[in-house]
């Protein structure tokens, strides 16, 4: 089971994007679809039935997409770097992807790939497209951070420091910028838990944004504790088990049985354990298993 999970934050257009998400690619499937109850309208003010949760899979990259309003939207800050191995495969999916979309780097030849491309779909998410082989990769689809404006500079020192915090993790290829010295990294690579993800500064306004979260399942309570000690170290917590780091990416930091209590059948146990983790801020599992049992 894959320990890191993209989720993206929708207004209201989860099930919709999933559904044109795993149109795009082989071997892709939405799965299950948890929704609103009336628990917690207060703080999220979506109406009772409508989607919350819904999880999918891109050829073998498991997603979660969130409906939580209209408070955060995408921004390049984080794209999904997806490697094609025929030309035909890569216009392809260009021209789903830029169709309602918008090309931030126009489809072309470039330094580093003899097709790539940077575009941001219908709903605002960006997508890194490039010609290359998925062997090389080591993955299809690679979650990539751009460290920019107040965090421009900083790609090498959040790199070190997330496979510090991270078991079966380490650098990948680090390329520096040759025009100052090396000071800013151009492109690197790295491994949290054996996944991959890529980091890059650039010299840009982009900020991170909570639209694109990275949720850390963990399978107990020291687990959690753990990442959420490391990672809010010099970050900010949130409720429900978010928070930022340092650098100000977004994290969730759950238990894996969470998802499962809310596919529950029983809508009075789902109702306990979303009021139960609503008023957390670091989530507590034996609390959770308490509100699951009554």
């Amino acid at each position: 089971m894959q320990k890191i999970i993209p989720c993206l934050w929708f207004d209201g257009q989860a099930e919709e994007a999933a559904n044109f998400y795993t149109s795009l690619f082989p071997d892709s499937k939405v799965g299950p679809i948890t929704r609103y109850g009336k628990e917690g309208y207060e703080a999220h003010r979506q109406q009772e039935g409508t989607v919350m949760t819904v999880d999918f899979d891109l050829a073998g990259f498991q997603m979660l997409g969130l409906n939580g309003g209209p408070l955060f939207k995408f921004t390049p800050a984080i794209s999904l770097s997806v490697v094609c191995e025929s030309e035909a495969e890569l216009d392809a999916l260009w021209k789903e992807l830029v169709n309602g979309g918008r090309a931030l780097m126009e489809l072309g030849k470039y330094e580093w790939a003899a097709k790539y491309g940077w575009v941001a779909d219908r709903y605002g998410l960006s997508w890194q497209l490039s010609l290359g082989r998925i062997a090389d990769a080591g993955q299809r689809i690679t979650p990539c951070f751009l460290f920019s404006n107040e965090q421009y500079g900083r790609a090498v020192e959040a790199i070190r420091h997330y496979v510090a915090v991270f078991k079966n993790a380490r650098t990948g290829n680090l390329f520096h910028r040759p025009d100052d010295g090396g000071k800013t990294l151009l492109y690197g690579d790295f491994y949290l838990n054996n996944e991959r993800f890529a980091a890059m500064d650039g010299p840009s306004e982009q900020s991170f944004s909570e639209a694109f979260s990275l949720i850390v399942n963990c399978d107990s309570q020291e687990e959690i504790d753990h990442f959420w000690d490391k990672l809010t170290e010099g970050g900010e917590e949130s409720y429900c088990g978010w928070l930022k780091d340092r650098f100000g990416v977004a994290w969730q930091v759950n238990p894996s049985i969470l998802n499962e209590m809310l596919l529950d059948p029983d809508r009075e146990k789902v109702a306990r354990v979303t009021n139960a983790f609503m008023q957390m801020r670091k989530m507590d599992i034996q609390q959770l298993e308490a509100a699951y049992r009554g």
